[in-house]
């Protein structure tokens, strides 16, 4: 039996435009910060890019029907700006908004909704070398580049995602260093998390201003439950921090319209916060239409010395924690343990701490990355990925139970794609791709499953 979910109840599947896409230098795309940092010796694994990727930007077709195949009602995708304004300014591309075109119309009549993210990541270079979102003219630049696209495609999209994960943006990228554009830095990181949501603010007011028909606008956050990884006070206090810099730094004033109570404390020796204006608090604070949710595992939090005793040398993410997860949980290929119950505890939190004006929640990425090998036959059984998501779904039908209003699930991803720095050893897809022989895309046992779990809901 397969789990029963409300009448009119989403389920889709996710990816994002760097790493499916390729065709990096057609069709007048210009370079954004991840063919700039994948390219960039000991960035990635095995030095490898998303220049060619799954071929999606060829492929997109055929991508099409495994999701109509699959009986999924919806298909959240990311827009890849430098393929729109090559240098992140000035007038659109037309080519590379007739790409989109062709891929909204193909899932249209595919009878399958648009999802569309206007950032997941794919920043142009050209506004990276102008301070990137260090930067409030990036902000700025970025509603223009909404608008643009919201006036090309709104008469197909009903479904606008500002932002994909601006955590990983801003502090895997700019603290930590472990994604584009790879730095390490404490004021320009935390200016960049500040920046990242006056855009999305900005987007969100350029696109309602010229809207349509019934666009719904929101944002997709991730969000992990910090957890200290004992009793120890000092575990607690490093789970404190961890929340601040993961969930409520973005969560607090998009949703709460507050700044975190915890900022000052934990980095008022790296920043005065001189990038915020007065009145952003305000600005930030836009009415959604929906919240997207991404989550993946909890972490747990334990104490350790990691911040540079010397403010100058200290990045954002130095708040003196590591990550420790108890042995008994099991893990993906990742190292994320797995544990349901995240799911629920964040939805439980997040009604507490932001009604009665939180707006409706999707899941708009949940999945794991095993490790996938085909059978001498060629077909695919990952059933330790049919029970991480089985399971996640129960944690879902709980807050179900409970009043939470949640609306949709989309199962992260629907290919094998360019896992950022870890390259194409990871895999999240219920589609296996074979990157040694043509692409080949090779349904696993867990899309089937997901399929027959849609067809119960009665969907198609």
């Amino acid at each position: 039996m397969f789990r029963k979910f409300p009448d009119g109840f989403k389920w889709g599947v996710s990816t994002a435009s760097y790493q499916i896409e390729g065709a990096v230098h057609e069709d007048g795309r210009g370079p954004s910060i991840w063919d700039v940092f994948s390219h960039t010796p000991g960035a990635t694994a095995r030095g490898e890019h998303g220049d060619v990727a799954c071929d999606h930007y060829h492929r997109f077709r055929e991508d099409v029907a495994l999701v109509r195949d699959l009986g999924a009602g919806s298909y959240r995708f990311s827009v890849a700006w430098p393929r729109i304004q090559p240098e992140g300014h000035g007038p659109a591309n037309q080519k590379g908004l007739d790409f989109y075109r062709r891929l909204t119309d193909e899932l249209l009549n595919a009878g399958v909704e648009p999802w569309l993210t206007l950032y997941h990541w794919d920043l142009p270079q050209y506004l990276e070398d102008r301070g990137g979102w260090r930067t409030r003219e990036t902000a700025e630049r970025f509603a223009d580049y909404a608008a643009l696209v919201h006036d090309a495609l709104s008469d197909r999209v009903t479904w606008w995602s500002t932002l994909n994960e601006p955590y990983c943006a801003a502090f895997l990228g700019m603290a930590t260093g472990e994604h584009a554009p790879g730095a390490r830095e404490g004021h320009g990181a935390l200016a960049a998390a500040h920046h990242l949501m006056v855009g999305h603010a900005l987007a969100v007011q350029a696109m309602r201003a010229q809207r349509r028909g019934e666009e719904k606008f929101g944002i997709t956050l991730n969000m992990t439950e910090a957890r200290p990884a004992s009793a120890d006070p000092a575990d607690r206090a490093a789970a404190e921090r961890l929340d601040l810099i993961h969930n409520q730094v973005f969560t607090d004033p998009i949703l709460g319209g507050t700044w975190p109570s915890l900022e000052h404390e934990v980095w008022s020796d790296i920043t005065d916060f001189g990038f915020r204006k007065a009145d952003d608090l305000g600005l930030i604070q836009q009415p959604l239409d929906f919240l997207g949710l991404n989550v993946y595992c909890p972490t747990y939090a334990k104490f350790a010395p990691t911040a540079d005793p010397d403010p100058r040398f200290r990045t954002a993410s130095d708040i003196d924690m590591v990550s420790a997860a108890p042995g008994h949980l099991p893990r993906t290929a990742m190292g994320w343990p797995v544990d349901p119950s995240v799911l629920t505890q964040l939805l439980r939190r997040l009604r507490k701490d932001y009604s009665p004006g939180l707006p409706p929640v999707y899941i708009t990425e949940n999945g794991a990355a095993f490790r996938d090998v085909p059978d001498a036959t060629g077909a695919l059984s990952d059933l330790e990925r049919i029970a991480y998501i089985d399971g996640h779904l129960g944690a879902l039908q709980n807050a179900l139970a409970e009043g939470i209003d949640v609306r949709g699930y989309f199962c992260w991803s629907l290919l094998d794609n360019f896992e950022w720095a870890y390259g194409y050893a990871r895999r999240f897809g219920l589609v296996y791709v074979d990157y040694d022989n043509d692409l080949r895309r090779i349904p696993k046992s867990s899309y089937h499953w997901y399929r027959e779990l849609i067809q119960a809901q009665g969907e198609s």
